[in-house]
């Protein structure tokens, strides 16, 4: 008995060692950039609270600028000075900073953990691995809440998308993200273009009209947003009917904040979120980095990040891990945007599209915005 007490003594002391040694080629502060709110809350349970308890010595700064990071990048390349170790990007944004050079292509094999099985990350991953640059964490959607308390009496809840572009039957204000992404697709949609043909009309000047002509309609009783926790505030204040935002935080509103807010799925939008390595780090940064990323999306935490909030993990063997919420207790399947229940009518993020036509229809968006 008292060996084997000396020999687990010996071995603690030289995992200890190796994670110091470890350390010493790596640098001891890592700035992270995600999105804020509750994503931002299950990234820090799920992954950086856990290895930071690896390596205490280490200093975690959290930025919440992802929404601006295309814009950043560029910036701090310009400059010569990449603040950034790892950043959360949507899996289009990954497309245009891998295609500008502004993150690193990586070997998803060689860098990141198999499966428990044996299985390597690429097929772990599969198609959800959409770019040289991007490492996948999760499915997530955006759709729409709505405040059920301002439903008028006798009257249905609304439950389809072209329920937004109903002011008489559901008067009050919308939320609409500052950016043309979704909401043109939404409103090409409601003007009657079939779903397999959206990004056909959307890629031409006209179907870009129809789109802003569409949005026209409701413009002036829309609250513009930019950040991820703006519709759920606007929703928990009553401040507008109905909005739309990410489907995490939509559930965080109504499960964890018992606001009286319903979840509208029709047409909600799949995409993928996950990191990137900016180009540019020292070598010290760069192990770091790797390191982290390494943890952070093995086949068990991507399953943890699922308890603190309802995104589907992209490793295939993170599934049958997904249990219940952490501290509501609450099965997290039926609250995951790939529920067959949430999933009857869907539009799949294009990102070939977006990347291609982004900046071009931002800048007539933005145009239209400013009328």
């Amino acid at each position: 008995m008292k060996l084997t007490h000396a020999l687990l003594a010996s071995t603690a002391m030289t995992v200890a060692a190796a994670s110091a040694h470890a350390d010493d080629h790596m640098a001891m502060d890592m700035t992270l950039v995600s999105w804020g709110g509750a994503y931002q809350e299950s990234q820090r349970k799920a992954y950086a609270e856990p290895y930071k308890a690896m390596h205490p010595d280490l200093e975690v700064v959290w930025d919440e600028s992802s929404n601006e990071a295309v814009a950043k990048l560029r910036a701090m390349d310009e400059a010569g000075n990449i603040t950034w170790d790892v950043v959360d990007v949507v899996a289009s944004d990954a497309m245009r900073l891998c295609d500008e050079g502004l993150a690193m292509e990586i070997d998803h094999d060689d860098l990141l953990k198999p499966a428990p099985d044996g299985t390597e990350a690429s097929d772990d991953f599969g198609d959800l691995i959409v770019s040289d640059c991007f490492i996948p964490q999760i499915v997530y959607s955006t759709t729409f809440g709505y405040r059920t308390d301002m439903v008028p009496e006798g009257t249905e809840p609304p439950s389809e998308v072209c329920d937004v572009w109903d002011l008489e039957t559901y008067p009050g204000k919308r939320s609409l993200e500052k950016r043309p992404i979704n909401n043109m697709e939404w409103a090409l949609y409601c003007d009657g273009v079939a779903k397999d043909e959206i990004y056909d009309v959307l890629a031409t000047p006209e179907g870009q009209q129809r789109a802003l002509d569409k949005l026209d309609e409701i413009k002036d009783d829309v609250v513009w947003w930019s950040a991820g926790a703006d519709t759920p505030q606007l929703l928990a204040d009553g401040e507008v009917f109905m909005g739309s935002t990410y489907n995490g935080r939509l559930f965080s509103v109504i499960e964890e904040q018992d606001q009286p807010v319903g979840m509208m799925w029709d047409m909600q939008v799949f995409d993928l979120d996950g990191w990137i390595i900016p180009e540019g780090l020292s070598d010290e940064r760069l192990a770091r980095a790797k390191d982290f990323v390494r943890f952070a999306t093995d086949t068990q935490r991507l399953a943890d990040q699922a308890k603190y909030i309802s995104y589907g993990p992209a490793r295939q063997s993170s599934a049958p891990k997904v249990g219940e919420h952490a501290e509501l207790g609450i099965d997290m399947g039926p609250h995951m945007p790939t529920d067959p229940a949430n999933a009857e009518n869907t539009l799949l993020y294009n990102y070939e599209f977006w990347a291609d036509y982004r900046d071009d229809i931002d800048a007539k968006f933005q145009a239209w915005l400013a009328q």
